[in-house]
């Protein structure tokens, strides 16, 4: 009795990789123990790529007998006369073939290393497969390797494409946290800046009311100190009682000084003035839109916030601002943001030195800081900071623009300032920013912006 079921090739299957042996092509021929030897001979003849064939006894399974083992045998002398006429049974009890059972729900990849085990003696005979209703089937050896490559194939793929995937979702991570930091320093320098524009708002108020009453208060002290020497000339012999209060309040150095005490005053309101401007310049970090600004306004705004830390305290000389600005046109820029780059540059500056004064005070006689503009063909205008501290090492240079690289120590740098600061010179601006350093020489960073005059 023949049955062939399946019969398309292991190589045209589109498996994936849990694939069972039921997805494979299955041969289910079926042969009575009891038939002639010769009756194989005629199976294995008419179907050529047929590999083995099941033998059963009252269609019950007993076994099988591949066709390499079967020809193997046959080709030997006197077999054929031997078999070929007698049952097959005979000729299975000589052989006593070892056989390979597998579930029909056992994974491709599962069976392959099984069979694979097998001794040499059997490594390339068929295997049979049984159903869950006890009906048996015939792989081809060659197809179940066939199977396997093609796993292995779609497993390599398919490890290529998750770890591909793996990659992409990893610089995700990587640029979503860049951005969210980026969005937080962003956020914390805009709210610095309304903080700053509220303070400047608050001190501008007492300070115009002081101003402008300090303006009548000099005239009023003015005519008064003229009245008091109309007085003297007209009465020169005061009473008792007048002299001796002039003489106990020193009434001329009072005379004489009060002029200076006010113009003093009008001095410091001046002063006072000016920081708020140079606050309320600091304050465009908030700022979204471009506009055409002078960056020299910029930076004076920067050193006047920071000027605490320029200033000798302990044993520190302070630090020296050397400003040697060139003749520059107005700049169509973001000035909230070139603001926030040179906060950035000049505290690192004034970072560096402290740490080289801090380890060896000896070694800078007069810590500085230099700040040059210049004007180039009027296309771009470029800016230098540079100090003379301690300078920047090869390795730590070429990653100095990196996300999250920094040499501080903990709780003293999230090492996003330079790279915030390249974002804003490059992406925001279309410039360039790089450093020139060299060890014990300190450093210089160079900003290049493009002006759209």
């Amino acid at each position: 009795m023949l049955a062939i079921h399946s019969m398309n090739d292991a190589s045209e299957m589109s498996l994936q990789l849990d694939s069972t042996l039921q997805e494979l092509p299955i041969w289910e021929i079926q042969i009575e123990l009891n038939l002639p030897g010769n009756t194989l001979i005629k199976a294995f003849e008419a179907e050529t790529l047929l590999p083995g064939i099941i033998l059963t006894k009252n269609r019950y399974f007993v076994g099988m007998i591949s066709r390499q083992r079967f020809f193997e045998h046959m080709s030997r002398p006197y077999s054929f006369g031997l078999f070929s006429m007698r049952p097959i049974e005979t000729l299975y009890n000589f052989l006593q073939p070892e056989v390979s059972v597998f579930d029909q729900d056992m994974t491709i990849v599962e069976a392959t290393q099984a069979a694979l085990q097998r001794s040499p003696a059997l490594v390339y005979e068929p295997i049979i497969i049984r159903t869950q209703s006890g009906k048996y089937g015939i792989i081809d050896f060659h197809q179940l390797l066939l199977a396997n490559s093609q796993i292995h194939a779609l497993t390599l793929t398919q490890l290529q494409r998750v770890e591909e995937q793996s990659e992409l979702a990893k610089a995700g991570f990587r640029d979503l946290k860049k951005n969210y930091s980026r969005l937080l320093q962003n956020e914390k320098m805009a709210s610095l800046g309304q903080l700053v524009a509220g303070i400047a708002h608050e001190i501008n108020n007492p300070v115009n009311f002081i101003a402008g009453n300090l303006v009548h208060a000099l005239e009023y002290i003015d005519d008064l100190c003229d009245l008091i020497n109309l007085y003297r000339q007209h009465y020169p012999q005061p009473v008792e009682e007048i002299a001796h209060a002039i003489a106990q309040n020193e009434f001329e150095f009072m005379m004489s000084d009060l002029p200076r005490l006010l113009t003093s005053m009008k001095t410091g309101c001046g002063r006072i003035d000016q920081i708020v401007r140079s606050l309320r310049n600091f304050s465009r970090l908030d700022e979204s839109d471009k506009k055409t600004v002078d960056l020299h306004e910029g930076i004076d705004s920067v050193l006047l916030i920071l000027q605490s830390r320029l200033k000798p305290h302990h044993q520190h000389p302070g630090i020296r601002i050397i400003k040697e600005y060139g003749n520059i046109p107005p700049v169509d820029c973001y000035p909230g943001l070139l603001n926030q780059v040179f906060m950035n540059l000049i505290a690192n500056a004034i970072d560096a030195l402290e740490e080289s004064m801090s380890n060896s005070p000896e070694s800078l006689t007069q810590p500085q800081i230099q700040i040059r503009t210049e004007s180039m063909n009027n296309q771009q205008i470029m800016i230098r900071i540079a100090d003379n501290g301690p300078g920047i090492p090869e390795d730590v240079k070429t990653r100095l623009f990196d996300p999250f690289f920094t040499t501080k120590p903990v709780g003293k740098g999230t090492g996003l300032g330079l790279s915030i600061c390249h974002q804003i010179i490059v992406e925001k601006h279309r410039g360039q920013i790089y450093c020139v350093s060299t060890v014990g020489r300190g450093a210089e960073f160079i900003i290049h912006i493009p002006n759209g005059q």
